[in-house]
Parts: C-alpha cells; structure tokens; sequence
C-alpha cells in the first residue's frame, strides 16, 4: 500500500484483529480507550476519534480493563487477514509488566459454593462488572 494513503483508526483496529468489530474499535475510540502516541514524542498520548487517520511509525494504545496494550504500526492494512499475516502490520510493545497483568486476571476467578445453584441475573451482571 502507498505511504500516501489514509485509514481511519477504527478499522486498522479491525483488521489487526485488536477488535472483534469495528463497532467496538470506533466505541473504544469514542470512550478514550484509544491513544495515539507518535515515536519521536514519548508522550502518554492523545484520545482519537474513530475517523483519525493513522500512518505507519505510530504508537497505539489500547486500555482493555485496566491492561493496557500497546502496539507500533508497521505499515497499513484495509482488510482483515489471517492472524499468522498480522504480525507484518502491527507489532506488540506491551510492557512486560501490562503482560503480567494480563495473564494474572486469566487466572483469577470466582469462587461459588456448592449447592448455590446458577447465578442469578444480578449475580451475574456483578460477577461481568467484576471482571473487566
């Protein structure tokens, strides 16, 4: 692709599978989850709109929870391709310590006692708000 050429922020999200869809990438985005930091200035970044354009050398990051990920753009992609293909777009820079966090929080999980039963609606939606 052309270094001349534009893409929004929301879908290079997408198509580096950040995103599951790009409605959640432009949500993430509207919610100030998203961050633009450029290479030569090692700022905390700037909250982008869905419609940001992105170019190539840029650092993203993405606040999931309370991890957040961080990702140097490579070069630009329009399409959603294989996840073997992603790592020639986008490459992971997340701290070794936003990792940790990660793989701790996988392991974590609520403890219910025996004969309780399935959890109730209510129940349900804090255990969810309890985990993100």
């Amino acid at each position: 692709m052309p270094e001349d050429k534009e893409l929004r922020i929301d879908k290079f999200l997408w198509a580096a599978r950040i995103f599951k869809s790009r409605t959640l990438a432009s949500e993430a985005c509207n919610g100030g989850k998203v961050k633009i930091i450029e290479e030569q200035a090692h700022s905390s970044g700037t909250s982008v709109k869905p419609s940001h354009h992105i170019k190539p050398g840029e650092i993203i990051t993405v606040q999931s929870g309370y991890i957040k990920k961080s990702y140097k753009v490579l070069a630009l992609l329009e399409r959603r391709l294989s996840a073997k293909l992603i790592t020639d777009y986008i490459q992971d820079i997340t701290p070794d310590e936003e990792k940790l966090k990660s793989d701790t929080a996988h392991r974590s999980y609520i403890h219910r006692f025996k004969g309780t039963g399935r959890p109730t609606k209510k129940e349900r939606r804090l255990l969810d708000k309890i985990r993100t």
